[in-house]
C-alpha cells in the first residue's frame, strides 16, 4: 500500500492529475498507455509510457534539469549516446536549436519512442545502435531494471529470454559516416559501456569539446578510471545529479 501511494505521489509530481489517472488505469488494466505531456519551455509535447521508467527519465531531464549546465560553447554537433526515449535529445534541441543531434539508442522499444519524440525536430537524427569501442555485433541484456537499464556486453546471446544481439558502432565510425569534423557536446549514459568506449578513445577524444557523462562504476568496475584517463587533458566543470562534466582546453578557450 505504501509503495502504491509513493507511486501515485511520483506520478502526480511529474504529470499531475492526468498522470495519476493514467497510472491507476495501467495498474488495474495491465495496459501501459502512452501519455503526452506539454512542458514549459519545450516546443512540442513529449511522450512517455505509463508504468515504465519513462516517468523517472522525464523527471530527471525536465524537472531536475540534469543537463541544464553552463558550458563555454554553443554546440553545433551533439552526440547523445544512450538516448533512451529521446527526452535528453529533445531537451538539447530546445536548448541549442541550431545544433545537429545524433541520438543513439540500442533497445528497440526505446528507439521507437525516441523516433516519436524526435519526429517534430528535424535536427535530431535517431540511430538504432549501441555505442561501443568498435563497430560489431554485441549483446544487449535486460537485467530487469526497467527501460532505462539495458546493458551491452560482448559475447553471444546464450539466454534468449533476456538478451539479444544488436549492432554497435564506435564514435570513429559515427564521425566518418556523418562527415563530422568535431563533436561539440558528447552526452553519454550507456550503463557501464563507457568503460570500453573511453578505454579506446585516443583517436577521437581530441575532437570533443564538452563531455556530460553518467558513470556506472557500480555496474562495471573500471568505468571511472577509463573516463578519468581519457579526459586527463580536460578541466572539470560544474556537475549536476549523476552527470559529471569535463571541458576540453580548446572549448575552455572559447570566449
Amino acid at each position: 500500500m505504501l509503495r502504491a501511494l509513493r507511486k501515485i505521489h511520483h506520478y502526480h509530481s511529474v504529470l499531475g492529475l492526468s498522470g495519476v489517472v493514467a497510472f491507476l488505469f495501467a495498474k488495474l488494466s495491465g495496459i501501459r498507455p502512452l501519455l503526452s505531456k506539454k512542458l514549459v519551455g519545450i516546443r512540442y509535447p513529449v511522450y512517455v509510457r505509463v508504468g515504465t521508467t519513462d516517468i523517472s527519465v522525464l523527471k530527471q531531464v525536465f524537472i531536475e534539469r540534469q543537463y541544464s549546465l553552463t558550458i563555454p560553447i554553443e554546440p553545433k554537433v551533439i552526440v547523445d549516446a544512450g538516448a533512451n526515449i529521446g527526452l535528453s535529445a529533445v531537451f538539447f534541441a530546445n536548448q541549442y536549436p541550431g545544433a545537429a543531434i545524433f541520438a543513439i539508442e540500442p533497445e528497440r522499444s526505446n528507439y521507437e519512442m525516441l523516433r516519436k519524440n524526435a519526429a517534430a525536430y528535424p535536427q535530431i537524427q535517431p540511430l538504432h545502435a549501441a555505442l561501443w569501442s568498435e563497430s560489431k555485433m554485441i549483446c544487449l541484456v535486460d537485467p530487469g531494471n526497467g527501460h532505462h537499464g539495458f546493458q551491452t556486453l560482448e559475447g553471444d546471446a546464450e539466454n534468449p529470454d533476456n538478451r539479444v544481439m544488436i549492432p554497435a558502432m564506435s564514435l570513429d565510425a559515427l564521425i566518418q559516416q556523418k562527415g563530422l569534423k568535431r563533436i561539440d557536446l558528447l552526452k553519454i549514459d550507456i550503463e557501464g559501456a563507457e568503460k570500453e568506449v573511453f578505454e579506446n578513445s585516443s583517436s577521437w577524444i581530441g575532437d570533443v569539446g564538452v563531455i556530460m557523462a553518467e558513470l556506472h562504476e557500480h555496474l562495471k568496475a573500471g568505468c571511472s578510471r577509463a573516463f578519468s584517463d581519457a579526459t586527463r587533458g580536460f578541466s572539470e566543470a560544474a556537475s549536476k545529479g549523476e552527470t559529471v562534466v569535463r571541458v576540453s582546453k580548446s572549448a575552455s578557450s572559447v570566449t
